[in-house]
């Protein structure tokens, strides 16, 4: 592993100069409390290094452990991803979420120039018609999101035009409220914690030099 041995190099040059200090500065008092100084800087740097070098061993397993896995072994997902190419599981669910988070709070605010840039023009469509009609009525929404309890992709697929469609399952926990113009609740509790269940499918063109992912299908 590399990354692994790098890393034990970097620790052994570290140690080599603290070393060096010691046996420079340790000739008096003040060298002797320097040195000390540089001796649990040492300790820290050492905790660090090998607490950086545990994290690029399990990854790099993690990788090994993927390559190794036989076409038999994987689902139809697992080996449609592989189509997809430079994808990376953890990123893209990681953006994702990040999307979802932005997707529910811009949709709570009516900020249609943020949805304009996550979601599809079909999807846009559904959430303007919403936001007018509750400007129309008076309703303010309020969304607190407070995080996620699921965010897996449970199915992809390619078309023959070279379009990935990547469906994920979201769980999150949020607190939604709907007021009318007095402000009064007329939907939802704000001490109220909601486990919500979405089904989402982000879409992209392969073809396409933009490496975003649009939002083109909600359901619960």
């Amino acid at each position: 592993m590399p990354g692994y041995f790098d890393i034990l190099v970097l620790f052994v040059v570290v140690l080599v100069i603290f070393k060096r200090l010691h046996s420079i500065l340790g000739t008096n008092a003040e060298g002797k409390n320097k040195a000390k100084i540089a001796e649990e800087n040492a300790e820290r740097i050492f905790d660090i290094i090998m607490k950086e070098a545990e994290k690029n061993q399990m990854a790099e397993i993690s990788r090994e452990e993927k390559s190794s896995e036989t076409p038999e072994n994987l689902t139809d997902t697992e080996k449609t991803l592989r189509q997809i190419p430079n994808f990376d599981e953890n990123k893209f669910l990681f953006g994702a979420k990040k999307a979802f988070e932005m997707i529910v709070e811009s949709f709570s605010k009516g900020d249609i120039e943020t949805l304009e840039m996550l979601v599809s023009k079909k999807i846009l469509k559904k959430f303007q018609d919403i936001i007018e009609q509750r400007k129309a009525e008076g309703i303010v929404s309020e969304a607190d999101f407070i995080g996620f309890d699921k965010a897996e992709i449970v199915k992809a697929k390619i078309s023959a035009d070279n379009i990935a469609k990547i469906t994920v399952e979201f769980i999150s926990q949020q607190v939604n409220l709907l007021k009318n113009a007095k402000g009064e609740v007329i939907e939802g509790d704000e001490n109220f914690v909601q486990c919500i269940s979405d089904t989402w499918t982000f879409e992209r063109a392969l073809t396409s030099t933009n490496p975003n992912w649009l939002l083109v299908s909600t359901r619960k």
